[in-house]
């Protein structure tokens, strides 16, 4: 069973700045992140979230499978049998004291320098506030790959301030 028409309106309402967000750190710029998130309400809206379902966990997951197949259909066609998206997407314990040395304009250009798979687990980690478990279950990894990843994003962030 899903929820109601009008449950989901106001989940989606809750969540919204929280989707910008994370929909904004996938693809790299507020405007592209807005259009994400639109397309994300859309089959939200459309589909609906199964009432035994974690909302947050379930609004992310929906927007990274968006973000993916737009990811996929653009390198096939840009660079045909090429899934760059598949080879990279393979880690921060830590990640607010290294974000709270920068200002915020150091944090989203350094972020947008950081591989994929390290800018989506430190947006739903340190950005969302989701615990190593629940980011493992939003992506669909094990937590130790979450909890390497983290480490990675906070290694390169320190890096690059």
């Amino acid at each position: 069973m899903n929820l109601a028409e009008e449950e989901l309106k106001q989940a989606i309402s809750e969540h919204l700045e929280a989707l910008r967000r994370f929909s904004a750190a996938l693809t790299g710029n507020p405007a592209d992140g807005d259009d994400l998130a639109q397309g994300t309400v859309e089959r939200l809206l459309e589909k609906s979230v199964p009432r035994d379902a974690t909302f947050a966990a379930w609004m992310y997951r929906v927007c990274r499978n968006l973000w993916i197949d737009q990811v996929r259909k653009n390198a096939r066609m840009t660079t045909p049998g090429q899934d760059d998206l598949e080879r990279r997407m393979e880690n921060l314990d830590g990640e607010r004291a290294v974000m709270t040395m920068m200002r915020m304009d150091e944090i989203e250009t350094a972020m947008q320098k950081l591989e994929v798979d390290q800018r989506e687990v430190l947006a739903l980690v340190a950005i969302e506030e989701c615990s190593y478990r629940e980011a493992a279950e939003i992506l669909e990894i094990p937590i130790g790959t979450v909890m390497s990843r983290v480490a990675r994003a906070r290694k390169r962030l320190l890096e690059l301030s």
